[in-house]
């Protein structure tokens, strides 16, 4: 539902995303505006549902990033073993001890990213725990039989990997997909709450939150609507994960 009210976000709002009507500035949540209005008298049920289509293009794409990058990673480390296990797992390590929102904040700051390269800057920080996962799944996997038999009859190592190894890690990178995809929302959010994200007048969530920082108190719509969309695209994020992880049940007879 989420998505399919982001991708329609155009037809389904009740204004168009920019317009203005300064003479309802602030107003409380009403039959005309369902959420209220901010300070340019901007409905903020429009606001909510063009920023969906940022703050879900940011969480989806970079989390398919960082599942791309973690899975070429962790499925070398694991096949190839030796020396380049060592280097590329020792790069995780490395990564993994970086805490990743103050890394975020200064690129940020540093290059004022637009939503693309807010999107490969959380994508590029955030696959190392793909590449863990990934790597112990390979090193689990290239011992079976199936595989064995494959390089017995001279079956190259890439074909190897592509052919009989990756598709057995889906599920696993599947899964560490779907929460990534909660934790890019939650960064985005979290950088624009601090105006080094997605910046106006193009809305995200995030940004919706730092413009209502200072009326809080006065006028708690402006901050209620984007929060509530935030945390139940994390929790869904989350149940879907936890779902995709767990082990089918047994057929009964």
């Amino acid at each position: 539902m989420l998505l399919v009210g982001a991708v329609v976000a155009p037809v389904i709002a009740p204004y168009a995303a920019d317009a203005l009507d300064l003479a309802n500035r602030r107003a409380a949540p009403s039959v005309a505006h369902w959420f209220g209005t901010d300070e340019l008298g901007r409905d903020v049920l429009t606001r909510v549902l063009f920023g969906a289509r940022v703050s879900l293009a940011i969480g989806l794409l970079s989390a398919l990033a960082s599942a791309g990058i973690g899975v070429v990673i962790g499925s070398t480390a694991g096949y190839v073993g030796r020396w380049i296990d060592d280097l590329l797992m020792r790069l995780t390590d490395a990564m993994l001890a970086v805490p990743r929102l103050p890394l975020l904040m200064l690129a940020a700051a540093v290059v004022q990213p637009g939503v693309p390269l807010l999107i490969v800057l959380v994508g590029c920080t955030g696959w190392m725990e793909t590449a863990r996962v990934v790597r112990a799944d390979v090193q689990s996997l290239r011992t079976r039989d199936y595989v064995q038999a494959a390089r017995a009859i001279g079956a190259p190592p890439v074909r190897v990997l592509l052919r009989h190894l990756l598709p057995a890690v889906v599920p696993t990178a599947s899964v560490a997909t779907t929460l990534a995809i909660g934790r890019g929302i939650l960064l985005e959010s979290t950088m624009s709450f601090f105006g080094l994200g997605v910046q106006p007048p193009t809305a995200s969530w995030g940004n919706m939150l730092y413009q209502a920082q200072t009326t809080m108190s006065s006028e708690p719509w402006l901050a209620i609507s984007p929060g509530l969309f935030i945390f139940a695209t994390v929790l869904t994020c989350n149940v879907v994960g936890d779902a995709l992880g767990r082990p089918a049940s047994p057929p009964t007879s």
